[in-house]
Order: C-alpha cells, then structure tokens, then sequence
C-alpha cells in the first residue's frame, strides 16, 4: 500500500516519487508541533500513536539541514526535525473544490506561538549544526534507525533476494525458460536460484521459505514484480541523480521492441556529468499506444512528473524511427519543439544519414526497400548465411576476381547501415538472389525450414521492378548527401564544416528537381539495364493496375508511372526533410562548434560565435560579459606557445584545467556536447543502444522483461542492495510483519467503532 504525503496542498505519493516519507514522531509534544505546523485541523483529534501508525509527510516538507542522507537514497531525520515547508495558499485558486485535507485558520495568538517556536527552533537547530560539526560526522551513525529483531529478519532475506535479481539481469538468464510453459509458473529459473542458495547456505532465505510447500513458488508474479520494480527504479534514480546535476541534456528514442504484443520505445539521455564525460544512458520503455498527441504527452511526464527533470533544459532530440513509426515520431518531434523550441530536432549520431533521411520516406516502395534491408541484416548475421553470400560472390564474379574481392570486403558486417548502402545493394543483388536460390534449395540440408522461407521472401521482393526502380533512384538521389553524412558523424571539425555545406547539398538536390525530366530518363534506363541483366520483367505494380480499370482511365506507361510516383516523391521528400533536419536555428548551434580551439585554428580565429548564441543566452551564467570572454578564448589559443596542440574535440576541451575560467565558454561547450548529432566521444558511451540490441538479438522475445532489460544494459551503474531493501520496506510496507501488526491493530479499532 503506498504511503500519501499528508501535508495539505500535496499530492505526493510513495509510488510516484523516490522522495522519503516519514511518520510523525511518538513524542505528544513533537507531534503537536507537526500537526500544528501541517495547518490539518482534522487532524488535532489524534492521538501521537495514531498519527505514528497510519500518517506520514514527505522529505520536501523539511530543511535540508534536518535530512541526514546515509545513501543516494535512504535518508533519516534528526531528532529535532520539524517541518517547515508548506503550501497553504494554492487551493485558494479553486475555491469550489472539496478538499479531503482541511486547512486551520490561524488566529493572532496562534501566529505569535508559532514564531516564538519556530524561533526556539532556528536555535536549536543551529546548535544542532555546531555539535556536527565538533562530532567530525559522528551523528551520521546516531541517527541510523534501530531495527527490531522482526525488521532484521525481513530484510535480510529481501536483501538475497536482490543479490540475485541483479545476478540474473547481469548474467543475461531469463526467468523463464524457453521450454517452460505457463503452468510453470513465471519464475522456474528464479525459483531455482533461491533453491541454490538456500542449499548454499543461505540462512535468512531458509527462515523465510522454510514453511513453503514443495513444488510451490516461493514468491508470487506480483511479488517478483515488485521485487524488479524496486531494483529497475533504484538503478535508474542513480542515473538521473547525474542527468540533474548536468542540467542540460538531450532525449534519443530508438527502434520499437514489443513486449507481451504492446510496442515500447527505448529511452535514452545523453548528458554531460560532473567529471565532463559524455554520457548517453538507457533508461526506460515508453509505451507507443495512442496518437502522436498522446505519445508527446506521455514522454514529457515520464521525464517531469515522474523522473523530476525539466524540458526546459532539454537541448536535443533524436528518434531512430522505422517504418510505419517515422511519421509519428516526426510528429511528436514537432510538437516537443512547438512547447520547448530548443529542444531541437536532429539526426541521431548513431545511424548514417541517409539511412536516417530514406526512413523518413513514408512512401511504400520505399519503406519494402528498407525493411527488406533490415531482414537482410538480421539474416546474415549468422556464420552459414555469411559464408553462403561470399560463396555466391565470389562464384558470380569469378571472372572478375578484383571486383568481387571489392565486394567481399564492402559486405562485410553492418553494411546495410552504411552511408553507401544502395551502391552496395545494387553491386551484389545478382550474388544475393544467387545465395538466396542456394539456401532455398539448401542441397546440403544446412539451412532450416524457417531460413529457406526467410531467404525465399527476400528473394521474391527484390526481384520486383518496383524495388529495382526505388534502389536505384535512391541510390542517385542520396549521392547528394553522402559527403555531407559522412562528416556529421565524424570529428568536430567535419561537423562544423558539414553545417557549412548544407547550402551546396540543397543546391544540388534543386538542382535535380529543377531538371526531372532529365535525371528521371537517365534513372530509370540504369534500372531497365539492371533489370535485364536478372531478367526481371519491367512492369507497373499490380495494385495501381487494378485502380487504373476500376477508374476507366487510359494506359500509363512504366517510365511515366515511376517518375510520378518514386523519383517525384522521393526527391520531395528528401529534399523537405533535409531542409526540416537543419533548420537555421540547427545550423547556428553546430555552427558554435568554432569554439573547439581546433576548429578556431582553421578559421584563422576569426570566428563569430556570438553571432549564434542569442538562442542560449539563459543557459550562460553570465551572458552580458560573453563577447569579452569569447575575445579572451581566442587570444588565449591565437598566442598559445608554439608546443601546445589545440583540443580538437569539445570532450578533449572540457577536459582542459584552466577552462572552468571561462564559465560562458564552459556551459556553451556542455549544451552543444548533448546535442544528439554529435558523435560519443568516449568508447565506453557507445555502447547503451548496441548492448540493448545485442541483448535481445541474444534472447528469444518470449523470455524478454523489461525490468531485466534493463538492469543488464545499465550494470556498470552502482547496485545498493540495502537501498533496495529499504525503498522496497518504504514502498510495501504491507509485506513487513510489523506493518501487518499495524494494520490489524487499525482494523480491530475500525471494528470497535
């Protein structure tokens, strides 16, 4: 049962915020003093044992002073403490409505009590401070609870309990396993592990199952559930403690996983954090149900209410977004740039950009090429399918060794990620429907039945004019903006210069749609002369056919047909989305990347960042001394002595000692770091999205849980199992025997009454 702030004008509860909550003291004479200073005039009827036993104030109605942190999470009171922080006028706004939490009226009597209270109370608290101090810390260990005996013997086995859970999520063992089946139970791998240790010779695990009955489960789904919950929300508040100390950060979402048939989207957070590391962390499933409206609005709870960030300090977003998913990311993209513009809305580090500007295509020619791109992936991930393919290379180019050695080297692993991706597939796609021939016949019986149909259903669309035709002209298309891909996921100084050359990327793509004509003959002659070489027939799709009779309008010829309705639409889209993509406000944040000195260095340090920064003047801790600051930056590099090398990164630059006197120069750094364009400079960052996908490649989707999930990919993050323990005896307090004592104590009262 959770636990409600008492306080009036809270809402707080214990299953919403990671926030202490504290029962009023036993001491009648403290416990007036709460009451009297919670304004609850229902509440002065209550005796201190009842307010102990079934009321409790929040951690954020106390002076931080009067916290004692033994943890990041577990806090104590002093034994002084008396809250003082108070909401008492909000309701005032509403008058209408009915409020559960009465509000006293003071009279003047009451108000001069309290000062003179609260003025004994500044004292003693100020005193209290002193005796710390002198103490060197000792108070700390004072005002650790005591545990009963009862208390300890619920714990320690809540703790081996943890031990494992966190075991099970680091080691990649599923809970379930994949033969078990749902009369199993939901925990047989689990149940095991408890069974291991107690054979092991954990004590407090056999006093809490001793009474179990054999073959019974020793917890039920929905304890395991809490138990995960406790350990994921414990995990995650370790991260976000540093998304807060940063401030800034950008939010990235990546591609659907479903669990239990209902779509999720992983959330991550890249952030710059106190040692000035870039950092981006894995830390939840958002779930995809309902409009774009109703997505936007559930991501910026999740990050507000829920997790206590703001989107006002949000400086980036990026959504790694496939298929039918593209066009309501883009929307809700759209709609979080509307509320917070400097949320700004770019492409994703990790994923090549035209890869990321083809996705973005919603039309169906193009999205087939892309999932079959992605199947394609998925199945030679294997060694048998990766030796079939080079067998068919190097069988179809065995009278041209060099090129098919070319080839060999440009299949090699993930390069249906790459920025030339379309080249590629057209050079190999008479091997690949070779290899996949060879797999479907599977004369050696090496492949099963489930990767001859796979390989059979790839076979059957690329051998359909349509996707010849929709490789072919994104190929040509997306040549414009190769270059300029390549350097956005480069160093800074290929980013910086990248921004620069945007105009001469949409010069040439206006530039092709000003002649369509021209470059759609030569476009689809190349597709005709591919075709012919498969012996693929050159034909309009049947679907448009049928509408086409149906409509009694008059034959469409196939070069006609595709312009409209592929090179047309593809070179729009493109077009629109690259101009969407760096938008002036865009290109002015990465054109502030001339404050790397590296970077300052090749424009001679006759740079202008100034000129860019209005947008984030209120990050700055002191805006109006800028130009000054930025005026010393440069001279400070433009005279450096001739054996200093200029940090040609932004991580390289804040990690330099003397840059915490340049505090403007110092934030501006951090912002830009965590836009999500710029590639993670530090290896060990790189990795949240790659071991996420790694862990489910690794897993049947059956056995997938989110929680586990997530505890696996963010296991280098500190695990406190006696945090665990205490946020679990917090959150559940009805699981504890003395909380149960409680409660049958109140429902002996209920029935006296």
């Amino acid at each position: 049962m959770p636990n409600f702030c008492a306080a009036p004008n809270c809402t707080r509860k214990s299953t919403q915020s990671d926030l202490a909550f504290f029962r009023f003291p036993r001491d009648p004479e403290r416990c007036r003093i709460w009451v009297e200073n919670c304004r609850r005039a229902d509440l002065e009827a209550k005796t201190s044992d009842q307010l102990n036993k079934h009321y409790r104030l929040c951690a954020k109605h106390f002076d931080p002073a009067m916290v004692c942190k033994t943890s990041p999470y577990r806090t104590v009171l002093k034994d002084t403490a008396i809250p003082t922080i108070f909401d008492l006028t909000s309701h005032l706004n509403n008058p209408h409505t009915r409020h559960r939490k009465q509000i006293k009226e003071l009279t003047e009597e009451d108000i001069r009590k309290i000062k003179e209270r609260r003025l004994a109370s500044s004292v003693e608290q100020l005193n209290s401070k002193k005796d710390a101090t002198a103490e060197d810390g000792t108070s700390t260990n004072e005002n650790e609870p005591q545990l009963s005996t009862e208390e300890k013997a619920f714990r320690e086995p809540l703790r081996s309990l943890f031990e494992i859970l966190v075991m099970v999520a680091k080691q990649s063992i599923p809970l379930v396993t994949e033969q078990a089946s749902e009369s199993d139970g939901l925990s047989n791998n689990f149940q095991a592990l408890i069974d291991f240790r107690m054979n092991a010779g954990d004590e407090a695990l056999k006093k809490r199952f001793k009474t179990t009955a054999v073959n019974a489960e020793y917890l039920s789904a929905t304890q395991l559930s809490q138990l995960l919950d406790v350990c994921e929300n414990t995990v995650r508040e370790e991260m976000l403690m540093e998304v807060r100390e940063s401030r800034f950060f950008s939010l990235v979402t990546d591609d659907l996983v479903e669990f239990a048939r209902e779509k999720y989207l992983p959330l991550f957070l890249r952030f710059v954090n106190q040692q000035n590391a870039l950092r981006e962390e894995f830390l939840d499933f958002v779930s995809f149900d309902g409009d774009e409206c109703a997505l936007a609005e559930r991501l910026e709870a999740q990050l507000t209410d829920r997790w206590g960030l703001s989107m006002e300090d949000c400086r980036g977003q990026a959504h790694k977004a496939t298929g039918t998913s593209t066009t309501k990311m883009k929307a809700v993209a759209m709609l979080l740039m509307e509320k917070y513009p400097l949320a700004l809305h770019m492409p994703y580090s990790h994923m090549a950009l035209n890869i990321h500007l083809a996705n973005s295509l919603p039309f169906p020619s193009v999205q087939v090429v892309m999932e079959t791109l992605r199947r394609t992936d998925a199945f030679f991930r294997t060694q048998f399918t990766q030796d079939e393919l080079r067998k068919a290379i190097s069988t179809h180019y065995q009278k041209n060794e060099d090129r098919g050695n070319v080839l060999l080297e440009a299949c090699g692993s993930g390069w249906t990620k790459q920025h030339n991706v379309f080249d590629v597939l057209l050079d190999i796609l008479p091997p690949l429907l070779l290899c996949m021939d060879n797999i479907w016949d599977n004369d050696e019986g090496k492949f099963s039945d489930a990767a001859r149909e796979v390989a059979n259903s790839i076979s059957e669309t690329l051998v359909e004019f349509e996707i010849i035709v929709t490789i072919v002209i994104l190929k040509n298309v997306l040549t414009f903006s190769r270059a300029f891909g390549r350097n956005l996921q480069g160093e800074t100084l290929d980013v910086f210069f990248a921004a620069n050359s945007l105009t001469a990327v949409l010069h040439s793509l206006n530039e092709v749609n000003d002649n369509i004509d021209v470059y759609h003959e030569f476009w689809y002659e190349e597709a005709m002369s591919v075709a012919n070489v498969m012996e693929i027939p050159v034909k309009i799709p049947r679907v448009f056919l049928r509408k086409q009779h149906a409509a009694n309008m008059g034959d469409v010829q196939p070069e006609s047909y595709f312009k409209e309705y592929v090179t047309v639409p593809v070179i729009n889209g493109i077009m629109q989305e690259v101009e969407e993509m760096f938008s002036e406000t865009n290109l002015k944040a990465l054109k502030c990347l001339s404050l790397v000195p590296a970077v300052m260095g090749q424009m001679k340090f006759n740079t202008t960042e100034e000129n860019y920064a209005d947008a984030y003047r209120n990050d700055l801790p002191n805006p109006d001394t800028l130009p000054a600051e930025l005026h010393c930056w440069r001279i400070k590099w433009k005279h450096r002595g001739k054996e200093v090398r200029l940090p040609t990164t932004i991580h390289e630059t804040l990690q330099l000692p003397d840059v915490k006197f340049f505090p403007n120069v110092n934030t501006f750094l951090k912002v830009l770091s965590t836009l999500p364009v710029l590639k993670l400079e530090d290896s060990k960052s790189d990795t949240s999205s790659k071991q996420l996908q790694a862990y489910l490649d690794s897993m049947p989707m059956k056995q997938w849980n989110k929680s586990l999930v997530i505890l696996n990919i963010n296991s280098h993050v500190k695990h406190d199992l006696d945090v665990m323990v205490d946020k679990y005896c917090r959150l559940y307090p009805e699981d504890d025997p003395e909380a149960e004592a409680e409660s049958e104590e109140v429902a002996e009262e209920d029935v006296m009454k």
